[in-house]
């Protein structure tokens, strides 16, 4: 009998709070947690909005030693990785923590605390020469992603593959799609999987301002990002994790563990065109899109939902929508498709693995969440992208899609076992 890999345990640390509960509410309710930056001094960018987690690792359950030794992007990966643990019910010993392995995505890694140091070590960027005595014991572990993955493990009591998958902006797609197939080849009867990003500091903000990536809507933070409306200007910047428990189905089924969703179909492709731009005709999202159904053995009149990538930028949203179009055929304007950018920022490499946190949520509750900040729709961009309420509906089947920087375009089919025959 082929493996399978269903979802058990969703752990999630996102600007609307700590945990699930508080993450659901926000999106459902079409709100915004988008805000001023108060992490640095952003006076003087053209941004100064972003999207921040209220997040204090001492009080969240991290020791001081973990709070020194990890830059922030390992601790939000920590705290959501400890969520889904406790979610999935699953106690990692003896054999099992040897079947057990680790996936996390993240595109940039420990910036926040690279940038911090490197200010101290160059005196401010005044100095070339650096003095290695004034860096911090740990600047090797903030340099390397793969301790990302290391601390999760180290967290989790995991004994299995551990990897970091770092693929821009679809970083968090790929890293669950990497860990399913772990699952299905029966390299791992558990993954524990997802991806974290902490961008929001003054290199990675000017990073996207020199691009004008970014909105400049800075006199009402809450309506900065408009994602699919004709008067959106750019996205806007968020950190946060969400880390998911994969386990084989057959092994999950045996103990009666809750089952969100199984992970039925997952592809990547890149355009090999630009590093920022995106083809108008949407072709290699969709070929992504295409592969990830003929993964899932689906046809394409079976996505209930499709989750955007939605980031509020011109050249993505109208992007996305002919992958779509491509994709679905006719049934595209039959089917909601929104997006959580507007809500929750972009997190970056995070952002895919609390997307497809959003859609198995989704999927339980049957309930489609809203694209929020539309109200002036784009006349090209002409599907039904559920603006500012939340829906109700049955879901069996989903499609989450995501676009990164270097041409990336991965895509991800999950599918509800309570409503499918198989």
């Amino acid at each position: 009998m082929a493996r399978r890999a269903v979802i058990t345990g969703i752990g999630v640390v996102a600007p609307s709070g700590i945990g699930r509960e508080p993450f659901w509410q926000l999106l459902t309710s079409g709100r915004t947690a988008t805000r001023t930056i108060t992490q640095f001094d952003a006076s003087e960018h053209r941004c100064r909005v972003a999207a921040e987690c209220d997040f204090d690792p001492l009080a969240l359950g991290l020791t001081r030693q973990q709070a020194r030794r990890t830059d922030r992007v390992s601790q939000l990966a920590m705290v959501a990785a400890g969520e889904a643990l406790a979610d999935s019910g699953l106690e990692l010993d003896g054999e099992l923590a040897e079947r057990t392995g680790v996936a996390i995505g993240s595109a940039v890694g420990g910036t926040t605390t690279m940038e911090r140091e490197y200010a101290v070590l160059s005196n401010g960027g005044k100095d070339w020469v650096v003095d290695p005595s004034f860096a911090p014991p740990h600047l090797y572990d903030y340099f390397l992603p793969s301790s990302i993955a290391s601390e999760v493990a180290l967290t989790t009591g995991a004994l299995g593959p551990a990897a970091v998958i770092s693929t821009g902006c679809t970083s968090g797609i790929d890293s669950v799609g990497y860990a399913a197939e772990l699952v299905r080849d029966g390299s791992a009867d558990v993954m524990i999987t997802g991806a974290t990003d902490a961008p929001i500091s003054p290199i990675t903000l000017t990073c996207f301002d020199v691009i004008k990536a970014t909105s400049a809507r800075n006199d009402d933070p809450a309506t900065a990002c408009r994602p699919f409306d004709r008067t959106r200007t750019g996205l806007i910047l968020g950190e946060g994790s969400a880390v998911l428990v994969l386990e084989e189905y057959e092994h999950a089924r045996r103990r009666g563990a809750t089952i969100y969703a199984e992970v039925a179909g997952y592809a990547s492709r890149c355009n090999a065109f630009h590093m920022t731009g995106l083809k108008a005709d949407g072709k290699e999202m969709s070929e992504a899109i295409d592969l990830a159904l003929g993964d899932a053995r689906l046809d394409p009149t079976a996505i209930d939902y499709v989750n955007a990538h939605g980031s509020g930028t011109k050249q993505n949203d109208r992007h996305e929508t002919a992958a779509v179009k491509l994709s679905l055929g006719d049934h595209a304007y039959r089917t909601p498709m929104s997006g959580i950018k507007a809500s929750v920022g972009h997190s970056l490499g995070a952002i895919g693995s609390i997307e497809i946190a959003a859609c198995a949520l989704s999927m339980r509750h049957g309930v489609v969440v809203p694209t929020a900040n539309l109200h002036e729709a784009d006349p090209e961009c002409d599907l039904d992208y559920v603006p500012n309420t939340a829906r109700e509906r049955e879901l069996g089947a989903v499609l989450t899609v995501g676009s990164g920087f270097g041409g990336f375009q991965s895509a991800m089919v999950l599918k509800n076992l309570e409503r499918s025959a198989s």
